[in-house]
C-alpha cells in the first residue's frame, strides 16, 4: 500500500476530528486550554485504541506533527467567526472524520497482518471511538444515541475500501471511493434523518 496516501487520509481524518472536538468547547464558549484538549482527545482517541489493539506504537506518542495538527484545529476554530461554524457545522466534520479514520482504520490494521474481519472492526473502531469520548468528556449524549445512521457509514467505508484493495484497485482511488461512499451516507443521514430499523418488542 502507498504509505504517503494513507499518511495524507491519517492527517485529514485527524484534521477534522480535531475540529469537531473544538466545535464542542467553542459551543461552550471554554477557554483556548480546553479548546486544544478536545482538539486533541478528539483527533487521537479513535487511532489510539486502535493501535494499542492491534500492537503498533501509539501513532502521536514519537511525533510532532499530530499534536501540531490538533493544535492548529483548535486555533482555527478559536479564531474564526462563529457564524462559520453555526448550525450542524459539528456534524459535517464528524462525518468527513468518520468516513476518512474508517477507510485509514482498516488499512493500517491490514498492513500490521490483522485478519480480514479484525481489521474491518478497527476501522470502525477508528472512526467511531473519538467521537464518543469527545461527547462523553462534554456531558453530551453521545452520537451514537442519535437516530441517523452512525456506525453503518464507517462500516461501509472500512468495509468498501478493503473490498476494492481486494479486487486489484490501488490504494488513492480506493480511498477515495470508501471515503466518499461512507461521507455520502452520513451526509444523507444528517440532512434526511436515514436511519435503519429500530429494535421492537
Amino acid at each position: 500500500m502507498n504509505p504517503t496516501a494513507l499518511v495524507l487520509l491519517d492527517s485529514f481524518g485527524i484534521a477534522v476530528f480535531a475540529i469537531s472536538g473544538a466545535l464542542v468547547a467553542a459551543e461552550r464558549r471554554l477557554d483556548f486550554v480546553t479548546f486544544v484538549f478536545f482538539a486533541v482527545v478528539t483527533g487521537v482517541g479513535g487511532g489510539t485504541l486502535r493501535d494499542l489493539l492491534i500492537g503498533a506504537p501509539v501513532f502521536w506518542v514519537h511525533t510532532n506533527g499530530t499534536l501540531v495538527i490538533c493544535i492548529a484545529a483548535a486555533l482555527l476554530v478559536w479564531i474564526a467567526s462563529r457564524r462559520r461554524f453555526a448550525g450542524r457545522a459539528l456534524l459535517w466534520f464528524d462525518a468527513a472524520g468518520t468516513a476518512a479514520y474508517a477507510t485509514y482504520g482498516a488499512a493500517k490494521a491490514l498492513g500490521y497482518g490483522v485478519a480480514p474481519m479484525p481489521a474491518f472492526v478497527m476501522g470502525v473502531l477508528t472512526a467511531c471511538a473519538g467521537g464518543i469520548i469527545r461527547d462523553v468528556l462534554a456531558g453530551q449524549p453521545s452520537v451514537l444515541m442519535r437516530r441517523e445512521l452512525y456506525v453503518t457509514p464507517a462500516a461501509l467505508s472500512a468495509a468498501l475500501f478493503f473490498a476494492l484493495i481486494l479486487l486489484g484497485l490501488a490504494v488513492w482511488p480506493a480511498a477515495a471511493i470508501a471515503l466518499v461512499a461512507g461521507f455520502a451516507l452520513r451526509g444523507g443521514a444528517i440532512a434526511r434523518g436515514w436511519s435503519l430499523p429500530a429494535y421492537r418488542e
